[in-house]
C-alpha cells in the first residue's frame, strides 16, 4: 500500500466485538474472560461503527471481526448483514469452540460474509489444545475448516509461532496446502496478555523462520505477522536471486525446518524471488477498534487515540498524533531509525512497546544491523508487492 493511500485510509479495520470466549488460550492478546463486557459496544453502535469504516469511501477498509469469540453475541449475524449491506469486505475470526457450526457458517456466509480465519498452533491435536488451553479445539477447527469451505467461506488459517510451537511449522504447512486455504498468517508472538509468559524468538530464529517463510511460500500462500522485517528478507532474497547466489550465514532452526520441509515436498528452489508482501502495519494500513470502542494503531498496541462512541474512525486514524506519529518512519529510534529500509519495513511497533515501552523503539527481533548488506539505490522494481488476500491482518 503506497504510504498516500496508507495516511488518508486503512487497508484493514480489525473490531474486537467482545472479549468473552470459553478458550484459555496461552498467547490470548485480550486475555479473554466466560462472560461479555456490560459495556462492549452495543448492536447499535456497532453499525454506527460500521457506517463510520465506510466514510473512508471506496474501496472500503476489509472489516474483521474477530473477539474473544465473536459467536458469543447473539447479534453476529445480523451485524455481518448490516456491514454488507454498507458496503464492506466483511470476515469473521471466530475461535474453534461448538459455537462453529456448519449451520452457524452458512448463517454468515448468506449474510455476505466473505471468510472467516481459524487458528491452528501445532501439528498435533493434543499439542493444539495445550496450547488453547481447552481439549477438543483442534477437531472443532478442522471441522469448521472443512465446513467454512463447504458452504462457500474462504478459510485463512492462523498460526502463532514460539521457541514451543515452531518445530511445528512445516506440519502445518502441509495440512494448509492439503486442506487448502485463502492464506496462512504466520504470527510472531507479542508479549501482551496472556502471551507475556511464552518464550517467543530471538532475532537469530526469527531470521531463519522467515527465510522459510520464504521458502514455503512456492506451495502455501504464506504471509508473516507482526514480523514486518519479513519484507526485508523478501528484499534480500530478491537480491541474491538476481545475483545467482544462495543465501548465506542461517542458523541451525532454519536448516532444521528446511529439512522438515524437503521431507514434505514443500520447499521452494531456495535462489526464486517473491515479491514482498504490502507494507501495512499498526496505524499505517490497519487499524483496530476494542470491544469498548476505543481506537488502537494495533490489538497488539494498548495505547488509545480515540473512541468512536464520541470521536469518527476517519478523523482519528487520519489525525491522532500517535497515528500520524507511527506513520512517519524518521520517529524510529536505535536500528530501525538508521536502518535505510526504514520507509520500506519499519518493525513491528507493538513488539518494540511490549519489550521497551517506546512505540517508536527498535524491532527487537530484528538482527539486520543498518548498511551491512548492498541494496540497491533504488528498490521500487524490487518493491511491487504480491496479490493481497482476504484477510491480512
Amino acid at each position: 500500500m503506497p504510504r498516500a493511500a496508507a495516511a488518508d485510509r486503512p487497508f484493514i479495520v480489525i473490531w474486537e466485538a467482545t472479549q468473552a470466549c470459553p478458550l484459555a488460550c496461552r498467547h490470548c492478546r485480550a486475555t479473554a474472560r466466560p462472560q461479555r463486557d456490560p459495556h462492549e459496544l452495543t448492536t447499535d453502535q456497532a453499525v454506527d461503527l460500521m457506517t463510520q469504516v465506510a466514510e473512508f469511501g471506496r474501496p472500503a477498509p476489509l472489516f474483521v471481526i474477530t473477539g474473544g469469540d465473536p459467536f458469543q453475541r447473539p447479534d453476529l449475524t445480523t451485524l455481518v448483514r448490516r456491514g454488507t449491506e454498507l458496503g464492506l469486505a466483511v470476515s469473521v475470526s471466530p475461535s474453534g469452540t461448538p459455537t462453529v457450526t456448519r449451520e452457524a457458517l452458512a448463517g454468515l456466509h448468506a449474510a455476505g460474509a466473505r471468510a472467516v480465519s481459524l487458528s491452528l498452533d501445532a501439528a498435533t491435536a493434543w499439542a493444539h489444545d495445550g496450547f488453547r488451553g481447552v481439549a477438543g479445539v483442534h477437531e472443532l477447527t478442522v471441522r469448521a475448516w472443512d465446513d467454512a469451505a463447504a458452504v462457500g467461506l474462504k478459510v485463512q488459517i492462523n498460526t502463532t509461532v514460539t521457541r514451543d510451537t515452531v518445530n511445528d511449522l512445516p506440519d502445518i504447512a502441509a495440512q494448509v496446502r492439503a486442506r487448502g486455504a485463502l492464506l496462512w498468517s504466520v504470527f510472531f508472538l507479542v508479549a501482551t496478555g496472556r502471551g507475556r509468559g511464552l518464550p517467543g524468538l530471538d532475532a537469530a530464529e526469527a531470521e531463519d523462520v522467515l527465510n522459510i517463510l520464504y521458502e514455503v511460500g512456492e506451495h502455501v500462500p504464506v504471509k508473516a505477522t507482526e514480523a514486518h522485517h519479513f519484507r526485508r528478507v523478501c528484499l534480500h532474497r530478491a537480491v541474491l536471486a538476481r545475483r545467482g547466489v544462495p543465501p548465506v550465514g542461517l542458523g541451525p532452526l532454519y536448516h532444521r525446518l528446511r529439512a522438515r520441509l524437503d521431507a514434505l515436498g514443500l520447499a521452494g528452489p531456495p535462489g526464486r524471488a517473491r515479491r514482498p508482501p504490502l507494507q501495512v502495519s499498526a496505524a499505517n494500513g490497519f487499524v483496530f477498534v476494542s470491544h469498548r470502542g476505543q481506537v488502537h494503531p494495533s490489538g497488539f498496541l494498548p495505547l488509545p487515540a480515540g473512541d468512536v462512541r464520541h470521536q469518527r474512525l476517519v478523523d482519528i486514524y487520519r489525525n491522532a498524533p500517535l497515528f500520524t506519529g507511527l506513520r512517519d518512519p524518521d520517529r524510529l529510534r536505535g536500528r530501525c531509525g538508521a536502518c535505510e529500509l526504514r520507509s520500506v519495513c519499519g518493525g513491528s511497533r507493538a513488539r518494540a512497546y511490549a519489550v521497551t515501552g517506546d512505540p517508536y523503539a527498535e524491532e527487537p527481533i530484528c538482527g539486520y544491523r543498518p548498511g551491512s548488506f548492498p541494496y540497491p539505490a533504488d528498490v521500487t522494481d524490487l518493491l511491487r508487492p504480491a496479490p493481497s488476500a482476504t484477510m491480512p491482518g
